[in-house]
């Protein structure tokens, strides 16, 4: 499965085009159920670097590399990083996950 879609990657805004947004909206949702970690993305530099919303062993915003992503291995080399196909795109605050949005 693709991570990002051309239909996603289009509708992501570039980076820093959410910056002063009190409730920026989530385009993707990207997860590993193996490394308990979920990443909620607002923005993509249109190569590599995506923004968003980071929950695992830190809760935060933060940059993080579509790369690294798609390289994460589960057990038995399994692809463990995977696109929630079901989500939607969502204000953060909608998602239940932070109490103030803020960068």
């Amino acid at each position: 499965m693709e991570l990002l879609t051309t239909e996603i990657r289009n509708r992501l805004p570039k980076l820093g085009g959410t910056k002063g947004q009190e409730d920026p909206v989530v385009q993707v949702k990207l997860f590993s159920r193996w490394h308990n970690w979920t990443w909620y993305v607002t923005e993509f530099d249109g190569d590599d670097v995506l923004f968003g919303f980071s929950d695992g062993a830190e809760r935060e915003w933060s940059h993080f590399n579509l790369a690294e992503l798609r390289f994460m291995e589960g057990p038995f080399g399994l692809r463990a990083v995977r696109r929630d196909r079901r989500f939607k795109p969502t204000p953060i605050s909608k998602l239940g996950i932070i109490s103030k949005c803020a960068e």
